[in-house]
């Protein structure tokens, strides 16, 4: 069996001899090969010395609620790349049975890591537990949020801009004629669900209307949530339905089909993230593009300015998403 020597040399691609310098704390060893061996340590769950345990490993946590939706791994690409070009190391923590996030972050505190970004999770829901943010900030680890979060946390957020997302998607379906248009949403504590259902009332209001109650869904996130919550809508006469992700986008089309239904020709449906290989379902999925890059390199500057010693503002930060015509949406019944 490897020594932990040998593994974090070779981890680093430096000789043991090295290693041992740093680790006890002698000279010859340069500032980045320092950082390297320290952070490969800590990669690695081994416990630095003693002496070393006061510095902040070059570790970024990045807090995930999923992988199942593909713009999860999307964003942890982006925001993981750019981490890497400043010189630090993204430590990925999702969910996992019996680990929850206020785990997470302890692991994490235990790391000594840099900073934390969360994209979505406990900090979007207005009813979950957020001790563990409260633990974060008076640890004084630099946090950035992404997309719509609690806003008594008080970090900076970066987000997708819900208003112009359902703005787009409402005023596309009315283009081709549809009048019953619903909405599809996550549970009802679920912030970004919360501003995609006040702007979808606001749509409505603007052309002197109103939604019924049973326009709105409410609905677990993933393509079972969207088959079941479809049902619902289906059963009060929407003609087109927006999502609030592709996987219940896609839910809705499948039980769709499985009602004996056409879509587009009988249900339009539109979905909110545009996640990779969504061009390549059946009909392609008329979606709102979340500016993931855009939105993962701007969460690393401002995550990079808290730990540099920068003064970063606790506010939010919101990006245009953009509307992706595809098969999924059509005229109207009776309008072709």
């Amino acid at each position: 069996m490897k020594s932990k020597l040998s593994l974090v040399a070779q981890k680093v691609g430096v000789s043991e001899a090295t290693v041992s310098r740093v680790l006890n704390g002698r000279p010859g060893v340069g500032a980045a090969t320092r950082s390297a061996v320290l952070t490969a340590l800590d990669v690695l769950g081994y416990e630095r010395p003693t002496q070393l345990r006061g510095e902040r490993a070059r570790l970024i946590g990045l807090v995930l609620p999923e992988l199942q939706n593909p713009i999860f791994p999307a964003l942890a690409e982006v925001v993981g790349g750019a981490l890497a070009q400043r010189g630090f190391t993204p430590l990925l923590c999702t969910r996992t049975a019996g680990v929850g996030e206020a785990g997470h972050v302890s692991m994490l505190l235990d790391q000594q890591v840099s900073g934390v970004v969360f994209a979505g999770g406990q900090c979007a829901q207005a009813d979950g537990s957020h001790a563990h943010f409260a633990q974060l900030r008076e640890r004084g680890v630099p946090v950035v949020l992404l997309n719509a979060s609690v806003e008594r946390l008080g970090f900076p957020q970066v987000s997708t801009d819900d208003a112009v997302a359902v703005a787009q998607a409402f005023g596309h379906l009315a283009t081709l004629g549809h009048e019953r248009i619903g909405l599809m949403v996550g549970p009802e504590d679920h912030i970004p669900s919360r501003r995609k259902l006040a702007a979808f009332r606001c749509q409505y209001a603007l052309r002197g209307g109103e939604p019924r109650p049973e326009w709105v869904a409410h609905a677990l996130f993933g393509l079972e949530g969207g088959h079941a919550a479809v049902g619902r809508l289906l059963e009060a006469g929407v003609t087109g339905v927006i999502c609030a992700s592709d996987p219940l986008a896609l839910g809705a089309v499948r039980a769709a089909r499985r009602a004996g239904l056409d879509v587009p020709g009988d249900l339009s449906v539109i979905g909110f993230d545009d996640s990779v290989f969504i061009n390549c379902t059946r009909p392609p999925l008329t979606t709102v593009r979340q500016p993931i890059e855009a939105l993962g390199r701007t969460a690393v500057e401002l995550l990079v300015g808290q730990i540099e010693g920068g003064t970063v503002s606790p506010g939010e930060l919101l990006f245009e998403p953009e509307l992706v015509v595809r098969g999924s949406t059509g005229l109207a019944p009776g309008r072709a």
